[in-house]
């Protein structure tokens, strides 16, 4: 019965071969594609998210308000303004002026974030009310 399971495999795969074969000069034939249609996203956003941002706004308060606290730390504090404006001066009077001008621009983007961190803090404290008056915190 062996042999006879292989014979049949054999006319089987010979069979789809040719198939195959006979098909790929009708494929080439063909004028060319129509453009495919543009996907579009898999599902698109519903609401505005309000419900996800009053759940995570007493984590993202708590961020900020440690990021404010860090940044206006005195010269003991890691990621301080001052720590950094510490770390400026030392490598100016070091006469390294590569690092002292890689630690200024670090000071000035540090510098930079106090005003954006302290907005945010405002507008989180309009969203939490928002929030405590929709039902949702």
């Amino acid at each position: 019965m062996l042999p006879i399971r292989r014979t049949a495999a054999a006319i089987g795969a010979v069979a789809l071969a040719g198939a195959l074969f006979a098909a790929a000069p009708a494929q080439a034939d063909t004028a060319t594609p129509a453009p495919a249609a543009p996907k579009t996203a898999k599902s698109a956003p519903k609401g505005d998210g309000a419900k996800g941002i009053c759940k995570r706004l007493p984590k993202t308060e708590t961020r900020i308000s440690t990021a404010i606290t860090r940044l206006n730390g005195d010269v003991t504090v890691l990621g301080s303004v001052a720590r950094l404006e510490q770390r400026v001066a030392n490598a100016q009077t070091a006469g390294h002026t590569e690092v002292h001008t890689y630690l200024n621009d670090r000071l000035t983007f540090r510098k930079s974030l106090l005003p954006t961190l302290q907005k945010r803090q405002d507008d989180l404290k309009a969203v939490s009310t928002w929030c405590s008056a929709q039902g949702s915190k």
